[in-house]
């Protein structure tokens, strides 16, 4: 287990994300145009989505496949409605409820994340576990507004609810790219490689060292707002939350048989949050939660805690698992 943490802690990615943190806390200048910083985020989302698409069409679908999604979608429901049980009596109904949409939800740079760390110990995964990444965004969300719009008399506005939920940029991206890789195969791999793969690893982290730098500012905005003990209700919150949806997800591993990899990208998904589309969805369907509690919690405290020390314990659950 030592192993796996010093070599998930010493790789590249990781350590550009604590760089960008040591440059707030050291107040220097450094930052990334906010249109570069969207041009990474990008090219990661259609990376990883094309080279998914390519292993999904190299594959033949199976009933493990079809229960794999099925259950990555359930899970997705599923985590939301527990956390919305315990957050409610910490946080006000709408901020609960958002809370519980963020953790039901999936952070993909944390997957991506999780894919480099099996590729650097050779570990097989399978094209379909991207397919499970995008299915499980929208569910949440989902799931999140009916939970709080259940106590109050205020109309759901389903068009909306269902655009973001369903139809948000990094999904669209996603299965888009996902599709194209499906539809092109090898032959589209050849073409794209020295985009897709070769500088895949040095554009992660620079998107990393962006999402240190967001994520500490985001920290210490929140420090600044909130009292003490709100600022440490949001951290346990924050760390306990994952260690539920990685329960959840290990149970299912044991029962569907996964194997290591794809058992280990199940895990990471269900101890995910996100950070980008739900606060998007958030804003337009419940504009009273408050997102500077929801927002740091999944970007400054989970995102930072999966990346350093849970990728390496979501693997070892997933080989208990097997």
């Amino acid at each position: 287990m030592l192993e796996l943490f010093l070599t998930n802690f010493l790789s590249p990615p990781v350590l550009f994300f604590f760089l960008g943190g040591l440059a707030v806390m050291v107040k220097s200048d450094l930052g990334i145009p906010s249109q570069i910083s969207k041009f990474l985020s990008l090219y990661l989302l259609f990376a990883i989505g094309f080279k998914g698409g390519v292993a999904l069409v190299d594959g033949q679908p199976t009933w493990l496949m079809g229960r794999t999604l099925a259950f990555a979608v359930a899970l997705s429901a599923l985590v939301p409605l527990i956390l919305f049980q315990f957050a409610k009596h910490w946080f006000n109904r709408a901020t609960a409820a958002a809370i519980a949409a963020t953790y039901g939800s999936i952070s993909a740079v944390t997957f991506i994340a999780a894919t480099g760390y099996l590729d650097r110990f050779e570990i097989q995964w399978d094209g379909y576990m991207v397919a499970a990444m995008a299915l499980m965004e929208a569910p949440a969300i989902i799931v999140g507004i009916l939970l709080y719009y259940a106590g109050t008399t205020s109309t759901i506005r389903w068009k909306t609810v269902l655009h973001e939920s369903a139809l948000n940029g990094s999904v669209f991206l996603i299965m888009g790219s996902m599709l194209i890789g499906a539809l092109t195969g090898q032959q589209g791999m050849h073409q794209v490689a020295p985009f897709v793969v070769d500088l895949f690893a040095g554009l992660l982290c620079l998107f990393l060292l962006d999402m240190g730098i967001r994520a500490y500012q985001e920290l210490k905005s929140a420090r600044q707002l909130f009292s003490l003990k709100e600022y440490g209700l949001m951290i346990v919150t924050a760390l306990i939350t994952p260690v539920i949806g990685a329960t959840l997800a290990t149970l299912g591993v044991m029962a569907l048989g996964v194997g290591e990899g794809n058992g280990m990208l199940l895990i990471v998904l269900a101890a995910s949050a996100s950070y980008i589309a739900v606060p998007a969805a958030m804003r337009l369907a419940i504009p009273d939660a408050q997102i500077n509690v929801y927002l740091p919690m999944s970007l400054a405290i989970t995102f930072p805690f999966n990346l350093l020390v849970g990728i390496p314990i979501y693997h070892a659950l997933a080989n208990w698992a097997q």
